[in-house]
């Protein structure tokens, strides 16, 4: 008595192994070989992808590369040449201003000599009037001491 209220409440394997028959059953049915057609025909799609397909593309990309790789080295050429002849350009304007630096340092040291040559003219002037100076109070003390006398 236990055993059946057991295998009616809780086995149930004979209720899911009903089911799953049906389940197989009705998919067995319904399906078909539809699934054995879509592999066939995924197959078929395969093969003349790698076939047919493949090669065309392979045979497109390396014609187009070789292209593509031609027009990249001549693209670079180019910029090669417009690289060197910036380089010549630069080249010759730094060579430009290092000979106005040099011409501009040049004419600096001659300014610089001709101000201390100057400079020397004007001390040497200077010193000049300076004695003369001297001389002439001198020669003003002496007029004055002779005045002092009387």
């Amino acid at each position: 008595d236990v055993g059946e209220v057991y295998s009616r409440l809780l086995d149930h394997r004979p209720v899911i192994q009903g089911e799953i028959r049906y389940f197989v059953k009705e998919f067995e049915e319904k399906r078909g070989l539809r699934e054995l057609r879509v592999l066939e025909n995924l197959k078929n799609t395969i093969f003349e992808t790698n076939e047919r397909v493949l090669p065309k593309c392979e045979q497109a990309m390396q014609d187009n590369l070789s292209e593509t790789f031609k027009r990249l080295q001549a693209a670079n050429a180019m910029i090669h040449r417009l690289q060197e002849r910036e380089y010549e350009a630069r080249k010759l304007q730094a060579d430009k201003v290092m000979a106005r630096e040099e011409k501009c340092f040049a004419h600096w040291e001659e300014f610089m000599k001709e101000q201390q040559n100057k400079r020397a003219e004007v001390d040497e002037e200077h010193r000049r009037a300076m004695e003369r100076l001297k001389e002439q109070y001198a020669d003003m003390e002496k007029e004055l001491a002779k005045y002092v006398s009387f």
